[in-house]
């Protein structure tokens, strides 16, 4: 996708719209809740927990949406959900990895199977498509928040791997090891990052085509609409007319 980051997902977030942003605030939630109950319910004290709370603060999640979710946490209610990784390829031999959270395997596996097969691609095995991608971390400043020199700068002091600033924001990548560290050195710098999260980051990407890359957008779109699902990373490019078309 022209001057897209190559691993930022390749579907933006859908419109504002209340279905959506309650669906959105959902998965936070549950994202929320996890990390919560596998550490210390204080985001200060849990790196998981403060890393999801600030993904909902930066999609506007209400304080009290995410404090009741870090609440849950400590309920005897609470379900138990279990990370899962789903791999497998698009149409064009594009790779897709899929996370979810999910309270029941077969259940989420067979919707995630069905997306795949009827967009004319297929679910594969775990670790498939993966070793095509680096799991690393990453934190994303507006571009207001310094110069590009200036970022660049203190991302490298931070012990950042890599920074891409463009037009409207900086991206800094660190190993995953590396990312709580190099991210309090930035906030001690520029304020809050607008995210800051752990991703799956294309080696390279592939250039589809308009009627390839419109079937992939539709089943990354079915995979986000699943309830279970957290995050959707594929490895394409496509034209910007198709980026234009799908998004209007």
């Amino acid at each position: 996708m022209a001057g897209h980051s190559q691993f930022k997902n390749i579907m933006h977030k859908k419109g504002k719209q209340d279905k959506i942003r309650s669906k959105l605030f959902s998965k936070f939630a549950r994202e929320i809740t996890v990390a919560a109950k596998m550490g210390i319910p204080d985001p200060n004290m849990n790196p998981r927990l403060r890393l999801a709370v600030m993904a909902a603060r930066g999609e506007n999640m209400p304080r009290e949406n995410i404090e009741r979710a870090i609440k849950k946490a400590s309920g005897t209610d609470t379900e138990n959900y279990e990370e899962v990784r789903y791999e497998g390829y698009a149409p064009g031999g594009v790779a897709v990895i899929v996370e979810a959270l999910t309270d029941n395997r077969n259940r989420t596996a067979g919707e995630i199977r069905s997306y795949f097969t009827k967009a004319g691609g297929a679910l594969a095995e775990t670790g498939a498509v993966s070793f095509m991608f680096d799991h690393v971390g990453l934190i994303v400043y507006d571009k207001k928040a310094a110069s590009d020199d200036a970022m660049l700068e203190a991302a490298i002091d931070a012990g950042a791997d890599d920074v891409q600033s463009g037009e409207e924001e900086h991206e800094i990548v660190t190993s995953i090891e590396a990312l709580r560290d190099a991210q309090k050195a930035l906030e001690a710098k520029f304020g809050e990052p607008r995210k800051a999260s752990i991703v799956w980051r294309p080696q390279n990407t592939i250039t589809v085509d308009d009627e390839a890359g419109e079937k992939i957008f539709k089943l990354i779109g079915a995979l986000e609409d699943n309830d279970d699902v957290q995050n959707v990373t594929a490895n394409f490019e496509v034209s910007d007319a198709l980026v234009a078309r799908m998004q209007g």
